[in-house]
């Protein structure tokens, strides 16, 4: 594992100092106004004090103080910062009253930025407060916040009696900037040669003026907004000479790397914790993250289940993409999808799918995000760039779904997605409700990040056979052959398209079902309690007939003089003498009945697969290496002897998957692995990488532990293998070692040169049968159909052919059966082994590798 230091962001906290001298600023007198301002909320509280006393002490001159004060004090800074000097450079704004509060996305930032306002302007520090803000929308919601707050009597009632004065006049930049206001702008006008107030209202006078950033990020993090890019620049303008200066966000990131200047920090943990916002349940894993129709269904269906379990607001989903361009081919994509499968005009979809981007064409739909959530508006769906969704005050949103990896890439981003659905409705406050992140599964690790990072200490934990209990009687023992082979090559060149073998045998097909059930892993971000939702997904289809009629098309259009042959008759067909539909048709159902298919209908990789078989005109065969078998002797092969396997327990956090079960105290072999087991089961950091809802019958294997090491692996025993109904299937299992147990070997072509190789299929099966049958069983990823695998495919089928046939020879009544499995196949072939129909059964990436084709040419 690779050695570096990670740091807890709340661990680079600089924390203000309390013991400040009350004699200059006395904060007691100001309870009762933060009582009214926050209600309950203590970290608002907080946050306030803290960022009066940083600016009104008299403790601090510059950020470099409160630096230096937090160096000398927190060790964790001085493991980030060799030494001060490389803390002070790498600050953004130095040599004034500059720093960042970091409150959590719908945790009430307009609040704390207002109660910091009434107090320095009332306490004479600062004369007026401009806020700055990055959009629009921002300085709309901010402008109606104020206005209430300043025209509240019970808020202004609690001002000291000292101290009281005027309410602050709420204004923006249009309107000549007086002592005792605070002005709200968004930074573009500020850049505004005429109608703004900012360069009269500041110049030479920005001493006494606090400015108050929402939105910091933006100030420091790069944008194709130019002006954006100009407000450090405003801040640090030497004509306004602004001194006292602070930031508020809720996505305190530069990138991946947190602020350095942060003093209070609220963080969006301690909102899920404290019940503030929602809580999150992202995806961990999904079968079908790839698949973009597959995707909108299961997008559609957590819509529509949002819809019954929270009836009484409109629940929305929003869309967030990388850019413009890919929200208006999103949108396209998505009216289409949802016309096709709710079988409704266009015209009514698109009055539930609203596009809100800054492209001129939707500028109108960004007016409508303020009535959006309202149950008499139409939309219920939001297809956005990530930006313009900040400072939208909607509460309704329960499914956010980041398009793309770019719009989802760190820490920044994931946390201003995250943000827009966290508020809470008011109808629904108790119990917490969460929003739904459809996140493509290879970004969880991401989002994870946001939670506090562990270090590991290393230690390990064994899968071995080889223990004191009575998983020996799941012992069993199959045969391998003794070869002694030479390598020859043949050449393969087709001269003809000649179908004899496809009528006799039809076309390979795969086994298939019309409708498949989909899973989706979600973990909650609090608790990490991981659940899955399992989606029934229609497959895409085609009709006999369509199939007839794209081949009949091909052959009507191509250029081609290859002869026909072997169509059931003696006539040789050619582009003038096209075949009949019906020998087409009769090759078709020959195919989909040796592959156990019934109907009319085909799933589209059959449609593709027949599709293929009958528009290729040539096909170039390679030279192929073979083995020439000369004698074989069997071999038994016992499971109790298969080796250990250790892993280190870091790699659960990462590639490697671990299978016990509810009796696993008794199945260690030593006191040593029961105590690491005990307090891996302990801990909580482990949600995703352990599996123990397994009933000790259903686990059919000898070894104490099993160890899955990808993810097609962790879902074929999951979600198959490990089930009850599977189980009563099966007499025992083992998953095998990488090498040493039982090997196979096979060769295979690459580039100009023969590589010959040796390799274990992952999963022997025995299964409960009257005679000895066992299922050889090799997993890799959907598609996976390299050179390497193809030879293993082509050598293990050659070999169980063998095996059985000398078996037969042998009167010993054992049958052995291997397949390609991806996930994909697992659906359907479990149904197949339930059925007791696996004679029947093809996979997907059995045809996929099959180096022999489906018929001569």
């Amino acid at each position: 594992m690779e050695n570096k230091i990670v740091f807890n962001q709340k661990d680079l906290i600089l924390k203000v100092n309390k013991n400040y001298d009350k004699s200059k600023l006395n904060l007691d007198k100001w309870e009762a106004f933060l009582d009214v301002l926050c209600g309950d909320r203590d970290y608002q509280k907080e946050a306030i004090r803290a960022a009066i006393i940083y600016l009104a002490s008299g403790m601090y001159n510059s950020i470099e103080d409160i630096v230096k004060e937090n160096y000398d004090n927190n060790s964790e800074l001085g493991k980030k910062y060799n030494r001060i000097e490389d803390y002070y450079s790498n600050l953004q704004i130095k040599n004034k009253l500059f720093a960042n509060i970091d409150l959590a996305t719908g945790t009430g930032k307009s609040y704390v930025i207002y109660g910091i306002a009434q107090i320095l302007l009332s306490e004479k520090i600062i004369k007026r407060v401009l806020v700055l803000c990055p959009s629009l929308t921002i300085e709309k919601g901010l402008t109606k916040k104020f206005e209430e707050l300043s025209s509240d009597a019970n808020l202004r009632n609690t001002i000291p009696a000292e101290l009281v004065g005027s309410s602050p006049r709420i204004i923006s930049a249009d309107s000549t900037i007086r002592e005792g206001d605070i002005c709200v702008e968004n930074i573009h006008a500020v850049y505004e040669t005429t109608g703004s107030s900012i360069k009269d209202s500041f110049k030479n006078g920005g001493a006494d003026t606090l400015v108050l950033n929402d939105e910091s990020h933006h100030i420091f993090n790069s944008t194709n907004e130019k002006d954006i890019k100009k407000w450090k620049e405003f801040l640090l303008n030497k004509d306004y000479d602004f001194r006292y200066i602070l930031g508020f966000t809720g996505t305190a990131y530069i990138d991946d790397e947190y602020f350095n200047d942060v003093i209070y920090r609220y963080s969006l943990r301690s909102a899920i914790d404290d019940k503030i916002v929602k809580t999150i349940d992202y995806v961990q894993k999904d079968d079908v993250s790839s698949d973009r129709e597959y995707k909108f269904q299961k997008i559609r269906e957590n819509h529509e289940n949002n819809k019954r379990k929270y009836p009484n607001v409109k629940p929305l989903s929003i869309l967030i993409t990388k850019d413009i361009g890919s929200a208006k081919n999103l949108y396209e994509d998505f009216i289409d999808f949802l016309s096709e499968f709710e079988k409704t005009d266009r015209e009514i979809i698109e009055r539930k799918v609203l596009i809100v981007t800054s492209d001129i064409k939707h500028k109108a739909n960004v007016s409508m995000l303020e009535y959006v959530d309202s149950k008499d508006n139409s939309f219920e769906w939001i297809i956005s760039v990530s930006m313009l969704t900040e400072g939208w005050d909607v509460k309704n949103v329960f499914q956010i779904v980041p398009w793309e990896d770019r719009a989802f890439n760190s820490k920044l981003l994931i946390s201003q997605v995250l943000g827009r659905g966290l508020r809470i409705p008011l109808e629904y406050q108790n119990p917490q409700p969460a929003v739904i992140v459809f996140n493509h599964d290879s970004w969880s690790k991401n989002i994870k990040s946001l939670v506090n990072e562990v270090l590991e200490i290393e230690t390990r934990i064994i899968s071995t056979v080889k223990y004191i209990g009575d998983r020996n009687k799941y012992n069993f023992t199959v045969k391998n052959l003794a070869y002694d082979k030479e390598e020859k090559e043949v050449n393969t060149e087709a001269k003809e398209l000649n179908y004899t073998k496809a009528w006799e045998d039809g076309i390979k097909l795969k086994s298939q079902i019309l409708s498949s059930t989909k899973e989706t892993e979600y973990e909650n971000l609090l608790t990490g309690r991981v659940r899955n939702i399992e989606y029934d997904i229609k497959l895409r289809t085609k009709t006999i007939d369509e199939v007839l009629d794209k081949i009949f098309r091909e052959f009507s259009l191509r250029d081609w003089e290859t002869k026909i042959l072997g169509l059931g008759d003696n006539v040789v067909y050619s582009k003038e003498n096209l075949p009949p539909r019906d020998k087409i048709e009769a090759i078709i159902r020959k195919s989909m009945k040796t592959a156990g298919i019934t109907g009319d209908v085909l799933i589209e990789d059959n449609a593709k697969t027949i599709f293929t078989a009958f528009s290729t005109l040539f096909r170039a065969r390679s030279k192929t290496v073979i083995n020439s078998i000369k004698s074989t002797e069997f071999i038994d092969v016992n499971t109790s002897e298969m080796r250990d396997e250790t892993r280190g327990i870091s790699s659960f956090r990462s590639d490697s998957m671990l299978f016990y079960t509810d009796e696993y105290k008794k199945e260690m072999p030593t006191d040593e692995q029961k105590a690491i087991i005990e307090a891996f089961v302990e801990d909580d950091s482990f949600p995703r990488r352990a599996y123990s809802e397994i009933n000790h019958n259903d686990f059919k294997t000898p070894l104490n532990t099993v160890i899955a090491t990808a993810e097609p692996e962790y879902q074929f025993l999951k979600k198959y293998l490990l089930k009850n109904e599977n189980a009563q299937k099966i007499q025992a299992w083992v998953k095998s070692r990488d090498m040493g147990f039982y090997s196979i070997e096979y060769s295979y072509k690459q580039h100009s040169h023969t590589k010959v190789g040796t390799f274990n299929p992952d999963f022997i099966i025995k299964l409960a049968k009257k005679y000895d049958t066992y299922l050889f069983i090799e997993i890799k990823d959907n598609g996976d159909n390299s050179v390497e695998n193809k030879g293993k495919n082509k050598a293990a089928k050659e070999h169980f052919k063998r095996l059985n046939e000398k078996l037969s020879a042998n009167g010993k009544n054992e049958k052995y059966i291997f397949h390609f499995l991806s996930p994909n196949d697992y659906e359907i072939f479990f149904e197949y082994l339930r059925s007791d129909k696996l004679d029947a059964f093809v996979s997907g990436l059995d045809n996929l590798l099959d180096d022999n084709e489906n018929y001569e040419l």
